[in-house]
């Protein structure tokens, strides 16, 4: 249950601090003018629990806005649970905080820790359920009946196994239908890759090959001047360096023998003779090795070409040409295969659909069984809301015969909510005969039903009595004192009959204070709850007489 509640840069929010700790069930409601800013409550605990968030929400002149509440969750093991298995676990208490920026980028904190709309959001399912004028547009949508339909029958965990399968399904059958594709085309295509792997395979290509060739193409087109330098280079080296050296060094041993002194430099100059004689070999070897056919180039210029045309089809360098190739021999062989993979995953999605129709039809058979139970049950809350002879219907379509063979994600099913206000009529669906107070109490009704089923201990409702007034106004307003009973219900409202009801009742006003205007909340005494409720039943100035009545409101709730 919500316990606190701080608002910080909200909109026209300065800085706001709620605490319903006092009031851990029973009915707390929110009153004021038109426009004072009583839907700033709603769009703050929306934002705690993952919804989208925008930079125009944060007050002008301020950097960021802060949202955080304090909820006991004790008692709520599957909350518990959910909070340790992400890390979250803080005992009893849940505290939720969000930061909006003025760029309008935000972050989320669950127990002082950085998290995930996404959490924040399946925690809220949890948390604190909603109904608003958005909730309406939901039930006029026959789209969204079913919906209604397994959270009343509490069967959201079978649609869930249920849907996992269908997802399965429908990944199998769109792998079938790409397998057929190819199946359709796999001659062509064994052809054509045929082709492509045999081209690549003729011409034998060599990774580097390309920048090899290139090389030895450079060098044939340098080959004659290579020669002439490399044959002067050894006519000299061998002509007239060599003979004089040969010279030196013979003189050289000679004074190594007259003089022990210069031993050391016969040595160096005989090394250094036997150094050029190597050189000389070398230099030899390197000019006749200089290529010298000119018929070669025209090989490398035809090679070149071929290789550049595999390059240009399958890849910019032979390496990729050559990974080309392995791919398309691996499709070929795939290719080979093709017929049994698909006879292998034809089994195995009829296996998945067999096993699916039956899920479906055990999802069928509950939703009719609870379908009574919604039916009955919803006549029940309708009487107790002034609808003493109104119909509600639930029909099911398509659970039997060959439409049961057409699976959506939630099943075979069909489900609409059939209604009828007055006696006589065929019931008919929401959308062509409710008004809007009728649907105002059709979602009281149905959000009753549901806080009962699921483990939500807090409710708000936005505006719930829009529509609606006299007798049907006071019935509405017993009907959520009688949920605030076992449950913590918050309701923003404009009817007095509601308010009186409130265990703790708030004003939600507009003040402007140095040119810049302020929502301010606050809690109202007994005797200030007479003057609202006064003004809400007869304006800013009323008489001793509406005074009266709402006196009389609030003394009859104190009963």
């Amino acid at each position: 249950m919500l316990q606190e509640l701080r608002v910080n840069n909200l909109a026209l929010i300065d800085a706001l601090e709620l605490d319903f700790a006092d009031n851990p069930t029973g009915l707390i409601v929110f009153t004021g003018e038109t426009g004072a800013g009583k839907s700033i409550i709603l769009q703050a605990v929306h934002l705690l629990t993952g919804g989208r968030a925008s930079q125009s929400w944060v007050r002008s002149d301020c950097d960021q806005a802060v949202i955080e509440a304090l909820f006991d969750i004790s008692g709520q093991q599957e909350l518990a649970d959910l909070l340790q298995e992400h890390g979250f676990d803080n005992g009893d208490d849940c505290i939720m905080r969000r930061i909006v920026n003025s760029r309008g980028r935000s972050r989320i904190f669950i127990n002082d820790r950085l998290a995930t709309t996404r959490l924040a959001s399946e925690l809220a399912e949890n948390l604190v359920n909603i109904a608003s004028q958005h909730d309406h547009q939901q039930l006029l949508r026959s789209s969204s009946h079913i919906d209604f339909l397994d959270g009343y029958g509490e069967l959201l965990d079978i649609r869930r196994e249920y849907g996992f399968l269908f997802g399965s399904r429908q990944k199998l059958w769109h792998a079938l239908r790409k397998l057929q594709e190819r199946e359709q085309g796999k001659e062509q295509r064994r052809d054509f890759l045929s082709f492509q792997l045999r081209e690549i395979r003729d011409a034998e290509p060599l990774p580097g090959e390309d920048d090899q060739l290139v090389r030895e193409r450079d060098l044939l087109k340098s080959s004659t001047t290579l020669a002439e330098l490399a044959g002067m280079s050894h006519n000299l080296l061998q002509n007239q360096l060599l003979v004089h050296l040969a010279e030196i060094r013979k003189n050289m041993e000679q004074a190594a023998v007259l003089d022990p002194g210069a031993k050391e430099l016969a040595e160096r100059i005989s090394s250094a003779c036997f150094e050029v004689e190597d050189l000389e070999g070398a230099l030899r070897s390197y000019r006749s090795s200089i290529p010298m056919d000119q018929g070669r180039l025209d090989d490398i210029a035809s090679r070149l070409t071929q290789l550049r045309q595999l390059q240009r089809k399958y890849g910019p360098t032979l390496t990729e040409v050559l990974s080309f190739a392995d791919q398309a021999e691996k499709e070929l062989a795939s290719l080979n295969s093709l017929e049994q993979e698909i006879i292998s995953l034809g089994k195995e999605l009829q296996e998945g659909e067999d096993e699916l129709l039956f899920r479906a039809g055990e999802l069928s058979k509950g939703r009719c069984q609870v379908a009574d139970r919604l039916t009955k049950a919803m006549q029940d809350e309708l009487a107790s809301l002034s609808f003493n002879q109104a119909v509600f219907e639930v029909s099911i379509k398509g659970a039997d015969g060959p439409e049961a063979l057409k699976l959506s994600a939630t099943g075979r099913d069909t489900v609409e909510f059939l209604f009828s206000a007055n006696p006589g009529e065929p019931p008919k669906p929401l959308v062509n005969v409710v008004s809007g107070g009728e649907l105002s109490r059709l979602m009281l009704a149905m959000k009753c039903l549901l806080a009962r089923r699921d483990r939500v201990d807090t409710v708000i409702f936005d505006e719930i009595d829009a529509g609606i007034g006299g007798e049907a106004a006071e019935a509405v307003a017993r009907k959520i004192a009688e949920l605030a009973g076992h449950h913590q219900v918050f309701c923003i409202t404009h009817l007095p009959q509601i308010a009186a009801y409130a265990d703790a009742h708030f004003l939600v006003d507009k003040e402007v204070n140095n040119n810049r205007t302020h929502t301010t909340i606050r809690c109202l005494p007994r005797e200030e709850r007479v003057t609202e409720l006064a003004r809400m039943l007869g304006g800013d100035n009323p008489t001793e007489q509406t005074l009266g009545l709402a006196r009389e409101l609030v003394e009859r709730k104190s009963e």
